[in-house]
């Protein structure tokens, strides 16, 4: 296992001596397929080159309105003044989000609420079959490994639909569209210098399918989840986190592409949200071939494990480890040895190919939602470490619900004149994240 920031820099930029493999990637191979996450490096780059056109900073403003659009339906359906269950509403929202920028609006509200509950239990079931390798023991029909059967099922059949009333119905501009363009054949040229993207196959169509909405929702839904929390036991944070919010969206308005820039403690909100409780916290490579790390050799086939969450808490890279503290990733803030030790979303060529949304989504849903509301722990609360599974987060998470007054437009107004928003030549937090290899 490497501990160290450039040790797993070493691991991560030579994909070809340390390849996706081990017990969590082939368990995965069986759930997503031979899709984008857990594919070997030969196929990986055309998977990549025919997906990252949709994830691309271009296109992710495109996404604004959907998010905020989602978060702000759950303000209406969260009570003021009564208990909400958190983890249960980010999971509803990232995969409302997940399945419009993948399917546009393929699924109606129950087969997505389905979807929510179908992840759910899949991410559950597989950290056990990850952890404990012997398939003996989940061919038994125990009510768990039937749930978990019928959840998987479920999935692929509503994935299958999907394709299906799409190959029968128009052409959209999503991501369901962009691979069926390049299963029929017809797909345009890749950016990289306009080579022409492979055929796809429709099992392909499926595999990268299921692969984004299984990497996209749950972790996303953590991420926002911890966030509230971690904001709610730290009043100054969530104070300056308000403030901010009533400066740049006056009176309560919804944030548009053109707020992003001055979203800047917002965003250092998710960034230290990524670092303190990471929801990815345990990954691996294979050896492809015998080979020396560290001074130690390697055999063929060994497996290297690495722990953002261990790398995200090493004293040696960020001082006070434990302390949520957004200032951190102020523009100008962090260090080289922050920003290398920094990576939630992997790095390489290997890195997440939704990195950017990803940040985008959390910083607007975060954005909407607290500019409305504030959550408050349970009287009673305690913070225990979560259980880790596949991910790791609060996944019962239930808080009081709270009204927010924004402050008057014109205080806003006048605040914002003597912020220091972000220029095009600054760093956000979130380029910090983002920027990690």
């Amino acid at each position: 296992m490497v501990c160290h920031p450039e040790l797993t820099h070493e691991v991560l930029m030579d994909p070809h001596t340390f390849d996706k493999g081990g017990p969590l990637y082939d368990r995965l191979g069986k759930l997503m397929g031979d899709g984008l996450v857990t594919c070997r490096q030969p196929t990986h780059r055309d998977k990549r080159r025919l997906l990252q056109p949709a994830f691309r900073p271009s296109h992710v403003a495109e996404y604004t309105d959907l998010v905020t659009e989602e978060a702000a339906a759950v303000c209406r359906a969260w009570p003021v003044g009564q208990d909400v269950a958190v983890t249960e509403a980010m999971m509803a929202l990232t995969t409302r989000v997940t399945s419009r920028v993948l399917l546009s609006d393929s699924l109606d509200d129950r087969t997505t609420a389905e979807v929510r509950d179908c992840l759910g239990a899949v991410v559950r079931g597989l950290f056990v079959r990850t952890v404990v390798p012997i398939d003996a023991l989940f061919r038994l029909p125990t009510p768990a490994n039937r749930r978990y059967r019928r959840a998987l099922s479920r999935l692929h059949e509503i994935i299958d639909a999907a394709i299906r009333e799409r190959r029968r119905g128009d052409d959209r501009d999503d991501v369901l569209g962009t691979l069926l363009k390049a299963a029929k054949g017809d797909a345009s040229t890749a950016a990289d210098g306009g080579r022409p993207t492979a055929l796809v196959t429709d099992q392909e169509v499926h595999d990268h399918l299921i692969t984004l909405l299984l990497t996209g929702v749950e972790t996303q839904a953590l991420a926002l989840t911890s966030a509230f929390s971690l904001l709610a036991r730290h009043p100054q944070a969530e104070r300056r986190l308000h403030a901010e919010l009533d400066s740049v969206l006056a009176g309560g308005r919804r944030p548009t592409p053109e707020d992003l820039p001055h979203l800047v403690y917002t965003r250092c909100v998710v960034s230290e949200t990524l670092r303190h409780s990471s929801p990815g916290w345990l990954f691996t490579r294979v050896a492809t071939k015998e080979t020396e790390l560290a001074g130690c050799r390697l055999p063929e086939g060994a497996t290297v494990l690495y722990s953002p969450h261990l790398l995200h808490h090493d004293p040696s890279s960020f001082p006070d480890p434990g302390r949520f503290d957004p200032d951190r990733w102020l523009p100008g803030r962090p260090t080289a040895e922050e920003r290398r030790a920094m990576m939630p979303f992997s790095a390489g060529n290997r890195k997440c190919l939704g990195d950017e949304f990803a940040m985008v989504e959390a910083t607007l849903a975060l954005a909407t939602i607290a500019g409305r509301r504030r959550l408050r722990h349970l009287p009673g609360y305690v913070d225990r470490k979560p259980r880790p599974g596949i991910t790791m987060g609060p996944r019962s998470l239930v808080m009081t619900c709270a009204p927010r007054s924004p402050m008057p437009s014109a205080a806003s107004l006048a605040h914002r004149t003597t912020a220091a928003p972000c220029t095009s030549d600054s760093r956000t937090a979130g380029d910090h994240v983002v920027d990690d290899a």
